[in-house]
């Protein structure tokens, strides 16, 4: 964070100091929510939770060189006491950005937020110093941290923003007011939350709506291939960027195709012109994310060669996104267990297909959450598609969605033991230990609730490779 006294910091979030001993003593480290890592010339921020207090170890982020806590009742050591920690949070991560100055993009989306991030943070950091929140810390606490993290050399400050319903996205953009936002599609992704995808539109377009004018250098980056996110242009002050496979998209994809191993490769073309590019990620879905990052860095001044050339050797930043590992017996694990929605497991079927010619193929699938009443049907499409591509072996894990999945395989034509419905995860990883051979591809993908990346974890603490070591492709 930059450099601000305590002074500083209790007015921009309207506290009120209790055990300072000098109101001019400066935060020159981070923010954290975790005492554990707390440090010297830190703050730390003390939520209280479902299963601890953080303000019960307040004393302990200090001792550890905290210059005091952010906390909603006196703590017995130096403390900006608020009446709502969160909101405190907001008000300082607001303070900070307005500081700096720094070039603000944001993204949402239904899917594809943090692969985006990724690609896109990759990309920016050839520009100049880049912030970007690690995994998906993109609500009204992850937010502010992530941009608490800026500093006055940063130049580009990348944050993703996630919605649970309307007016979400709103709020964020207020705390860090964005001059770049990426709406990426418009899905099934809590569908059941919101209500229907027009009233998850009607979130995802608060983004929009929040850039400023385009005179003042507002940009509004939107997926051409979507028509929900396409209309959202009549929405906003901002100058408008389509992305996608369109041929109205200023930045678009020619020639897609999947290699051999599953990785998408594409003609880039731009109004400055064209580069070939190969993904180093897994699945044709990434093209879309590519893309819209690809905008941005576009319109931030790189050249198209440069962004092709970047892509290109771009990798996951994120954990248990399509993270391939190959075991020394040769069966490769596709650990794509952090979230799952219709659209994400249906790309991630086709990856695992194109990954898998010639060799046999499992699709480990666990529950969809919040579908509302498209659940049933979702489920069963699912288990039919598997199907369709010629998933050797489905194993579906867990309750009633799961049994879902492997109805619908059954209905849609397997047979034998090619569909296999089990309990939970343990069951999972006895099937697999029992039958798997070498040179099997095996995907897992589930809500993250579900926690099925103890599948991938136990497939590949089996094969000798622990998550991360050995051959991590695209690392």
């Amino acid at each position: 964070m930059i450099d601000l006294s305590l002074a500083e910091i209790a007015e921009a979030v309207s506290g009120r100091p209790h055990d300072l001993p000098d109101p001019g003593l400066r935060v020159t480290g981070s923010v954290e929510i975790d005492s554990r890592k707390a440090g010297p010339g830190g703050l730390f921020a003390a939520f209280a939770g479902e299963n601890a207090d953080g303000h019960d170890y307040a004393r302990q982020a200090v001792e550890q060189g905290a210059v005091a806590v952010l906390a909603a009742r006196p703590v017995g050591v130096p403390a900006i006491v608020v009446d709502d920690v969160t909101a405190a949070l907001g008000a300082l991560a607001r303070e900070v950005v307005r500081r700096l100055g720094t070039t603000v993009v944001a993204l949402t989306g239904s899917a594809g937020k943090t692969s985006t991030k990724d690609l896109l943070a990759q990309l920016l950091e050839r520009l100049g110093p880049t912030v970007w929140p690690p995994g998906s810390l993109n609500n009204e606490i992850g937010l502010p941290l992530t941009a608490l993290r800026a500093e006055a050399a940063t130049r580009h400050l990348v944050l993703e923003m996630g919605a649970r319903g309307k007016g979400h996205i709103r709020y964020l953009t207020e705390l860090t007011p964005p001059r770049i936002g990426v709406v990426l599609n418009v899905g099934t992704a809590h569908v059941g939350e919101f209500g229907g995808k027009e009233r998850i539109a009607e979130a995802k377009g608060e983004l929009p709506e929040a850039l400023p004018p385009a005179d003042e250098g507002g940009l509004a980056v939107l997926n051409a291939d979507d028509p929900l996110v396409r209309a959202m242009a009549g929405r906003t002050r901002a100058r408008t960027v389509l992305f996608g496979e369109s041929a109205e998209a200023g930045i678009r994809a020619e020639n897609v195709r999947l290699t051999a191993t599953g990785q998408p490769a594409f003609t880039l073309r731009t109004p400055t012109g064209c580069s070939a590019v190969t993904l180093r990620l897994y699945g044709e879905h990434h093209v879309s994310n590519a893309l819209a990052a690809a905008a941005v860095a576009h319109e931030l001044g790189m050249p198209a060669q440069e962004i092709a050339t970047a892509l290109s050797e771009a990798g996951p930043l994120s954990p248990w996104r399509m993270e391939v590992t190959e075991r020394p017996d040769g069966v490769t694990v596709v650990n794509d267990a952090y979230n799952a929605n219709p659209d994400s497991v249906r790309a991630a079927l086709r990856a695992l297909v194109a990954m898998g010619q010639g060799r046999r193929t499992w699709a480990v699938l666990g529950e969809m959450a919040e579908l509302g009443g498209d659940s049933l049907a979702e489920h069963d499409a699912v288990g039919r598609l598997a199907v369709r591509l010629n998933v050797q072996k489905l194993v579906a894990v867990g309750g009633r969605e799961a049994a879902w999945i492997d109805m619908g395989a059954k209905n849609e034509g397997s047979w034998g033991e090619e569909s296999v419905h089990v309990s939970d995860t343990r069951a999972a990883v006895d099937l697999m230990r029992a039958e798997l051979r070498p040179g099997d591809v095996v995907l897992v993908k589930a809500s993250r609730s579900a926690g099925l990346e103890r599948v991938a974890q136990a497939l590949l603490a089996d094969g000798g490779a622990a998550a991360g070591e050995g051959e991590v492709a695209g690392r």
